[in-house]
């Protein structure tokens, strides 16, 4: 289905919507108000942009020195060309680790890879332990924004989930007491844990260590109490040094949450003794998406959502209207580069605003990507016939000045003198929630020309 169709289905209940919209602005608001207050915050951009550009040039070497010195460490590196042997991988750690019970932070690459499906299959638990992702898990949903995996419920749904799949009590959608059962049903998962799998938000070439982001600590609990732990990464979480992390850091939160920095900043260099620690190195299709000039730069991601978040299309269509693992304006660009007949609409769930381009941390010129991506799928794919004949119409008109001034004359009549249940009708989506300006009298091009020839009598 198209984006407008997923995202008519998720139009229906208004309510959800609007709240869906405020809670995500709320979001950004917080994020506005974090960065204003950090001097130099747009050098602190810059330098990211820079370091990211800089590491996509030379992303060779920084992956053979980060393999260097993870082996060195005591970290044994594996390397995935795509999600299925991602994931064949990650179950054969597990079975040479016999290891039947797994608890997953949240890593937004084993949702691409389709990772918990795979291992259930095979007949292994994954619990994700995030309570956002662990709340969407319940509900047998894929996540709906890359930081919030589960702001398209409100607390009552939550309420009624944990009733029915943890046994609780109704409560109202009280959220202390969610939490806390939460917080009792995953102690147990992580005590009773064979192996815990985490995502990697940086991995530094210098040291051959990473860092994980969380506010809950769950990736700590699952990887200091399980024997074994797998981290998996795409090739693009490389950065050059240690010392570039304080910038990433810097911007990834605020940009995020509006928070100073993460709750929990975990740094892993090598296993604890007795332990074994993996890492997976993942392309599925990043180097594609590299070999792209115009699209290259969508690999600078950070993964912080501050797109979704002022995005007007995301916060009012929802984030499984993407039917992509990465929802929003960047998963917009990121996902018809790995199937553009599949991902064929998402570019056009834009308004070209600009608004994502101006948040994004690591200056990733969005709103550019998404309008080049419409010209190649307009090239390259069939469109709707109705929006076919519509474009060649516009531009027949557009290309002849007296037929525009024709038709704008009518429009403008018709504004004036239709009444609203015409012009707001089933055919006109727009006037569904607002209404079109009353017409002008006459067109800029008329004021301009009369303006003109009164100069010219007074002069």
């Amino acid at each position: 289905m198209s984006h407008s169709k997923l995202a008519s289905i998720f139009n229906k209940d208004e309510k959800k919507v609007d709240w869906h919209d405020k809670a995500l602005w709320f979001v950004r608001h917080k994020r506005d108000k974090s960065v204003h207050e950090v001097k130099g915050w747009e050098e602190l951009r810059n330098l990211g942009h820079g370091i990211k550009a800089h590491m996509l040039s030379n992303l060779d070497v920084y992956l053979q020195e980060f393999e260097a010195n993870a082996n060195k460490n005591g970290i044994e590196v594996h390397w995935a060309a795509d999600a299925e042997e991602h994931n064949q991988i990650v179950l054969k750690i597990l079975k040479e680790n016999n290891a039947k019970k797994v608890v997953k932070s949240k890593s937004m690459l084993t949702e691409e890879c389709h990772l918990n499906p795979y291992l259930e299959a095979d007949g292994i638990e994954v619990i994700d332990t995030d309570l956002g992702e662990r709340i969407v898990q319940l509900a047998k949903e894929p996540p709906s924004h890359i930081v919030l995996p589960a702001i398209h419920k409100n607390r009552h749904e939550v309420d009624e989930l944990f009733q029915e799949h943890l046994g609780t009590k109704p409560c109202d959608g009280d959220p202390q007491y969610l939490t806390g059962e939460a917080r009792k049903h995953l102690r147990q998962k992580f005590i009773e844990a064979d192996a815990a799998l985490t995502g990697v938000n940086f991995a530094i070439a210098e040291t051959g260590g990473f860092v994980v982001c969380t506010n809950e600590g769950n990736a700590d609990m699952g990887a200091h109490l399980a024997p074994v732990h797998i981290a998996c990464m795409g090739v693009e979480k490389i950065i050059p040094r240690q010392e570039h992390l304080g910038v990433f850091l810097r911007l990834l939160a605020r940009s995020a949450t509006g928070q100073p920095i993460t709750t929990y900043s975990s740094h892993f260099k090598k296993p604890a003794d007795r332990k074994k620690m993996h890492i997976i190195i993942v392309d599925n299709g990043r180097s594609e998406q590299l070999a792209r000039p115009d699209f290259r730069a969508s690999l600078h991601c950070i993964r912080c959502g501050a797109c979704m978040n002022t995005c007007p299309i995301y916060r009012r269509s929802g984030g499984h209207s993407y039917d992509a693992t990465i929802p929003g304006p960047i998963g917009s660009i990121l996902s018809p580069g790995k199937d553009l007949k599949k991902y064929s609409t998402l570019p056009f769930a834009s308004t070209l605003c600009g608004s994502c381009s101006d948040v994004c941390p690591v200056k990733i010129d969005i709103h550019t990507q998404l309008y080049k991506w419409r010209q190649i799928i307009t090239k390259e794919t069939p469109q709707p016939f109705i929006k076919k004949k519509s474009m060649e119409i516009m531009g027949q008109v557009f290309a002849k000045p007296s037929q525009f001034e024709k038709v704008g004359k009518i429009a403008r009549w018709s504004l004036r003198t239709l009444p609203k249940s015409l012009i707001n009708s089933k055919p006109n989506a727009w006037g569904k929630a607002r209404d079109l300006p009353l017409g002008p009298k006459e067109s800029f091009d008329d004021w301009y020309k009369k303006r003109e020839a009164n100069k010219d009598k007074k002069d």
